[in-house]
């Protein structure tokens, strides 16, 4: 046995994925027997699909959301642009937000005044950020497709008996049929995630990337493990709770975006609500129950149940720190110190022609211009 067969028998090694008595033989497909059982390779098919869904988004979002952004009065145009100046671009790539010492010191190298310097820092800045109409179309893409994979799931799901009962997860198991439904709900949902996780380098930059990014990875590990150990059913719980409250928050954002603050707050209100009952309260009660007790209950321990359990909890921690960042917004609205907003995105500082009107002054602690956006 050569070294690759030794890693292949070691990482499928039955003792580990699988519950007593139960072998991969078992679990070969058999041609015309009517009954499908999930394979690794079937997860090529994700990568395809998340190329075809950036390709998709790239189309959407120029030619569908865009338009109607315009339609909402946003405007497409471009940040203003930072005179060229060789000497501050260089100083830029090195820190994007000197302090008033160093400021000052580029004031002296160029034989510019203070003021001057700062407003150029500003513009620079702001040249780098997205635009709102950048942010809209993101948020559109993003909507159109959680809403657009919710109403899938609900319709695939709604005569599965494992939806209203969890047990029917673990009954039977692992020799559950994937029926071509579900088998397209898991690929669609994975390529998404996979596209998202390299994708987000690309979008608008968020105070959560690293969280986000984190997220990313244990649901695109999740979905992939679940998929080749079978633990499919619960899988599809665990999209369906997920996707029935995203749409709401990216709705906010869009109204939010075209000024619309009333419909903004009632789509947040509402999201807020759903985000608790379902991730907060529904998760734990009925999926991660299934996954800890349920699954022992009726098939007995097997190794791979602490690995899939072990992302399932991950999932609830960062549940938790996004619920405290809702509760953030909302105190916030409801306290009238701000309008509902994402606490995740940064704003285009303002620039006045009046270079009087950029002035920050002495003090250095007005040199900090990002706030929640």
């Amino acid at each position: 046995m050569n070294l690759w067969e030794r890693l292949n028998s070691i990482f499928w090694n039955e003792w580990f994925w699988l519950p007593d008595n139960t072998t991969w033989a078992k679990l070969k497909n058999v041609p015309g027997s009517g009954v499908y059982y999930p394979e690794t390779k079937d997860l090529l098919v994700t990568v395809v699909l998340a190329l075809v869904l950036y390709l998709i988004r790239q189309l959407y979002e120029k030619f569908v959301i865009a338009p109607f952004g315009v339609y909402c009065g946003l405007k497409n145009d471009k940040p203003r642009k930072a005179p060229k100046d060789d000497f501050l671009e260089r100083e830029y790539r090195h820190k994007k937000t000197p302090d008033y010492l160093q400021i000052q010191i580029y004031a002296k190298r160029t034989d510019k005044k203070v003021r001057e310097i700062e407003r150029w820092f500003r513009l620079r800045r702001n040249q780098d950020r997205p635009t709102i109409m950048k942010k809209f179309t993101e948020t559109g893409w993003r909507f159109t497709y959680y809403f657009g994979i919710f109403i899938y799931g609900v319709t695939v799901l709604w005569d599965k008996p494992w939806l209203w009962d969890s047990r029917h997860c673990w009954n039977g198991f692992p020799y559950h049929n994937l029926e071509p439904v579900i088998y397209w709900y898991y690929m669609i949902e994975l390529g998404f995630y996979l596209s998202l996780m390299f994708s987000q380098f690309l979008d608008v930059k968020r105070k959560d990337f690293m969280e986000m990014f984190v997220h990313h990875i244990a649901t695109v590990s999740l979905l992939s493990f679940s998929y080749v150990g079978n633990f499919i059913r619960m899988g599809t719980l665990v999209l369906c709770i997920h996707d029935c409250a995203d749409f709401w928050i990216e709705g906010a954002k869009m109204a939010k975006y075209v000024k619309a603050h009333r419909l903004c707050d009632v789509l947040f209100a509402v999201f807020a609500i759903v985000w608790f009952v379902t991730r907060l309260v529904c998760y734990p009660l009925k999926v991660l129950n299934a996954s800890w007790y349920q699954s022992i209950d009726i098939v007995g321990f097997f190794p791979s149940l602490i690995f899939f359990n072990g992302w399932l909890c991950l999932l609830l921690v960062l549940h938790t720190y996004w619920f405290s960042l809702i509760v953030r917004v909302a105190y916030a609205a409801l306290t009238k110190k701000t309008e509902v907003d994402d606490v995740r995105s940064t704003e285009e500082e303002p620039v006045s022609d009046d270079p009087d009107q950029n002035h920050v002054g002495n003090n250095i602690a007005n040199h900090n211009h990002t706030k929640a956006g």
